[in-house]
């Protein structure tokens, strides 16, 4: 038996505490309830247990610098100084109002006193543009650079947080976003500009980083670069090569470990093996091919092999995994050998261990962060000592395999009959939409520029309240009906008095546009604790889908009737689409994601045409995540679209022409997709706009869209009240892309995380300003 051991690594974990420790500490933050100096205890707190459990699960390699009070991207933002003007940052210290103002908006100035809270100077400053970080769900704010950019080290948190480790006696590997991924993900508002051609000003940064880091004893240091597997150009593969070479020759005691994830490295292939760096990581999880060529890596290069998903719940096969990388490992010698997840644990929940009430069979086939890290541990302590080391691991691994294959819960023969059943009617109205508006216009009789929100209203601590009472059995069923009656009355004539034109019912029944849904259909299995982040202190616990998936019984059909016969304007039934229920689950791996999304649009279908039948005159589905499901080499999109798109038509399509059916998406890129939303043909589409000035509908205006759209005129990420001039401003950029015959009148999103203090004055603001529209027109 060799006595070389072998590295276990961990990318990243994730950051918000078992218990959502830290959630509670930036609302409470935030809300002014708690000091800045709470804010840094707390994160103090939530990394020394990190790197205390990873330590004591076997970890040998352990990260730092992972942890974020809200974004990875947004804090390269600040460690370069890369701080838009408006922030009014003069140089020194970044304090954290400028930090959060930059994340969230503010309502002053970003200016902070001595306690870190934002004062109100003037009409308040936006947030950064947020978007979905590669095809996760998981939100960074994207960095804002102009041509004349100016780079500064102006926060040393990377290195505080190794030092802050090391007092503690963790010797730690730093994580830092590397310089070609930043510059990719950021925009500019400068004609013709493309940030790549900022990196020689950005580099002296980082390699000033990595001295820091080289003189108080870091060894190595993880540079993330995600970008290697996208499509790059030829700019951006030299400019990885100029950047790791700069860094090669400035602090060549510093060893760099390139993480590359999410995907192939592709093309990008012979760029990524000819880097001067000490290691490569691999993501074999997603491309599992490119375990066929990591003996190929130049030189004495370590090679850190992605074997366990960093993204997923399911348990591995680790029996499986060992036939695969055993020959490998022989042949590199584990000295040159890393075990590691796919990429940073961020996209996965903390500790199964917490999950007491979920289903036992289920349950034994799931794996979470902890049970993830002791999977690599295994595998480490098997390559290391042999598989006898492991056999009870190995056995119970192996049954947790076979289980699963043979589950009777996982196929339901119903579902494939009806699967097999689909055809070309179901996935085509019966008219074209020019025919289907002027039936709904008569119908409806709608003033111009209608407005309308996009469906949820504030979650409030009440209504929180009462859902976890009723869930302890403390608030019986009757009661609690009752009380979301009660709230949905008061949101409806709410909505009445400020003249809205479309009303919704608030969903204050729903603890997840998602989770709600999926609690309803079969195929779906749902947690107590299994949190991962959105954004900031955004989270959510997305549904197990295991098996295949029907609609038992109606699921909102009476939640729309009660509301309806509350007011004589229209009411917008509200549904979750299939593709983002499946984009925002954890999705099983034994059938292709094409095939589970189609089952379920099948049941999606079915509350439709139960709604139409109710007298439901306006569906909204909603399909947030449809781009976030595209695959991040262009030659894919394709195939992903047609079955995306395909799933819309399915669950929209089976209704009459005097049936309008909406539709809202999240942070999109548009002009990328343009083709595949008209080919969705919804009647209506709302979307997130504001940050981007309406720019994303410019996309809309050079495709001739002929549906009616309703783009987003202001930002409700940010707690921020726009006023009544900000939104006219934005709606007369819309109007020179739209015609007045198309143009919806809404709110960027869902309304669900704000509170009513915000909500009622900004939804007034935005009535006035339809009011001056029609007037003006």
């Amino acid at each position: 038996m060799s006595s070389i051991s072998l590295s276990v690594a961990i990318l990243g974990t994730p950051r918000i505490g078992p218990r959502r420790e830290l959630k509670f500490a930036l609302e409470s933050f935030w809300s002014g309830k708690s000091s800045e100096k709470a804010l840094i205890e707390a994160g103090v707190g939530l990394r020394a247990a990190n790197w205390a459990r990873q330590k004591k699960l076997g970890v040998t390699v352990i990260p730092s610098n992972d942890f974020s009070f809200y974004d990875q991207v947004l804090d390269t933002s600040v460690m370069v100084g890369a701080i838009p003007a408006i922030y009014s940052w003069k140089g020194g210290p970044v304090p954290l109002a400028t930090y959060f103002a930059m994340a969230r908006g503010a309502q002053g100035d970003a200016h902070d006193d001595s306690c870190g809270h934002a004062h109100d100077h003037g009409h308040g400053v936006p947030a950064q543009e947020m978007t979905k970080w590669f095809d996760t769900n998981y939100h960074y704010m994207v960095p804002e650079l102009k041509r004349d950019q100016k780079f500064t080290l102006a926060s040393r948190k990377p290195i505080e947080e190794y030092e802050e480790a090391r007092a503690l006696g963790y010797q730690t590997r730093p994580v830092l976003v590397g310089p070609v991924t930043y510059l990719k993900l950021a925009k500019s508002k400068d004609a013709g500009f493309d940030p790549i051609s900022l990196l020689d000003r950005l580099v002296p940064v980082y390699t000033e980083v990595l001295r820091e880091l080289a003189k108080r004893g870091a060894e190595w240091v993880q540079i993330d670069e995600p970008c290697l597997v996208l499509d790059l150009d030829a700019a951006a593969q030299k400019g990885l090569q100029q950047a790791y070479a700069a860094f090669a020759k400035d602090v060549p005691q510093i060893k760099i470990m390139v993480a590359s994830y999410f995907g192939a490295l592709g093309a990008n292939r012979d760029t990524a093996f000819a880097l001067p760096v000490a290691g490569l990581h691999l993501d074999l999880v997603r491309a599992p091919k490119q375990l066929d060529d990591v003996t190929n890596l130049p030189g004495e290069r370590v090679v850190s092999l992605g074997v366990i998903d960093g993204r997923n719940i399911w348990r591995a096969d680790l029996k499986k995994i060992l036939d695969r990388i055993e020959p490998v490992v022989a042949k590199l010698g584990k000295e040159r050998v890393q075990i590691a997840p796919s990429c940073s644990m961020l996209h996965a929940p903390i500790d199964l261990d917490l999950e007491t009430k979920l289903d036992p069979e289920i349950k034994s086939w799931l794996a979470f962060s902890v049970q993830k890290i002791e999977e690599l541990a295994a595998l480490g302590a098997s390559l290391a000592g042999g598989r006898q080391s492991i056999a009870p691991t190995l056995k119970a691994s192996d049954a947790a395999a076979a289980a699963r294959k043979t589950s009777s819960r996982i196929h339901d023969p119903k579902v494939a009959k009806r699967m097999a059943a689909i055809d070309d009617a179901m996935r085509r109205r019966t008219s074209a939409f020019k025919e289907r508006a002027n039936t709904q216009h008569k119908r409806f009789n709608l003033p111009s520029f209608p407005t309308t929100t996009i469906g949820s209203f504030p979650q409030t601590p009440e209504i929180r309240k009462a859902r976890a009472a009723h869930g302890k059995g403390s608030l019986s069923d009757a009661e609690y009906n009752k009380f979301l009656q009660e709230e949905t009355e008061r949101a409806v004539r709410w909505q009445e008095t400020i003249g809205l034109d479309v009303l919704v019912h608030g969903e204050f029944e729903r603890n997840d546009m998602v989770q709600y849904f999926g609690e309803q259909l079969s195929g779906f299995v749902f947690t107590d604790n299994a949190w991962v982040q959105s954004y900031g202190s955004r989270y959510v616990r997305p549904p197990i889908l295991f098996g295949d998936v029907s609609r038992p019984k109606p699921m909102t059909v009476a939640w729309w009737q009660y509301a309806a016969s509350l007011t004589k304007k229209p009411m917008k039934a509200m549904l979750t689409g299939p593709v983002t229920i499946l984009n925002w689950s954890f999705v099983r791996d034994d059938i292709p994601r094409s095939q589970a999304c189609r089952q379920i649009a099948l049941a999606i279908r079915d509350e439709v045409a139960d709604l139409e039948a109710a007298g439901a005159g306006m569906i909204q589905i909603d399909e947030a995540a449809l781009r976030e499901g595209l695959p991040l080499r262009l030659s894919e999109w394709n195939a992903y679209l047609d079955w995306a798109v395909e799933s819309f038509r399915i669950c929209s399509s089976g209704v009459r022409d005097e049936t309008q059916i909406h539709t809202h998406m999240c942070y999109s890129e548009f002009n990328q997709i343009i083709d595949a939303i008209g080919a969705m043909d919804a009647d209506v589409i709302s979307i997130e706009t504001s940050r981007s000035k309406m720019e994303l509908l410019d996309a809309f205006k050079s495709y001739h869209y002929p549906n009616e759209i309703g783009p987003g005129v202001y930002d409700i990420h940010s707690p921020r009240i726009p006023e009544v001039g900000e939104m006219t401003e934005l709606l007369k950029l819309a109007r020179q892309r739209l015609t007045d015959s198309q143009l919806w009148i809404n709110p960027d999103c869902g309304l669900k995380t704000r509170k009513w203090e915000e909500v009622r004055p900004a939804l007034v603001n935005m009535v006035a300003a339809a009011r001056e529209l029609r007037t003006a027109s």
